[in-house]
């Protein structure tokens, strides 16, 4: 349960949907593909189409485990409302933000399915903007809803793998 303090920040502050920064990521890596054509090596091989497929089934089940278990637990999955439990369990002991993971997994299938290497070079702003505008906000509010819970939480496992 929140501790007292929790009202000092009654949520993440996160007014946008997460997936937005890789959808916005995934088009300008599209859009600077459409400029500057730079294909995946081997993106046509059935190989890499296996591979993306893979990924992107990963990504979908690792997301629908994430849900589930928040759902289980009945807190929110929007960033801007208040969290009425902490979740540490399911896909949670081994990351702290498996649904973040599994949009990264989506995203790099994706990415070998359509042989846009721009979208992979892209990537890495789109993580730095998510720990910036996402993840470290989260974690503030995490911190100042669950105290100690949280703090240890954070010691046991990993942000990403």
């Amino acid at each position: 349960m929140p501790t007292e303090n929790a009202s000092s920040i009654p949520h993440a502050g996160v007014n946008f949907p997460p997936p937005f920064l890789f959808v916005a990521g995934f088009l300008a890596g599209w859009a600077m593909h459409r400029l500057l054509p730079l294909p995946v090596p081997a993106s046509e091989s059935a190989a890499m189409n296996t591979a993306g497929w893979i990924l992107i089934v990963a990504g979908i089940v690792l997301l629908f485990w994430a849900q589930a278990t928040f759902r289980r637990h009945r807190t929110t999955l929007i960033p801007n409302r208040p969290a009425s439990a902490m979740v540490t369990d399911g896909p949670y002991a081994y990351t702290r933000n498996p649904m973040y993971v599994s949009l990264i997994v989506l995203y790099l299938g994706l990415a070998l399915l359509t042989g846009m290497l721009w979208t992979v070079l892209i990537l890495p702003v789109v993580l730095v903007l998510l720990t910036i505008l996402v993840i470290r906000r989260e974690e503030r509010y995490l911190e100042s809803a669950f105290g100690d819970d949280y703090a240890e939480f954070r010691r046991r496992v990993r942000r990403w793998v």
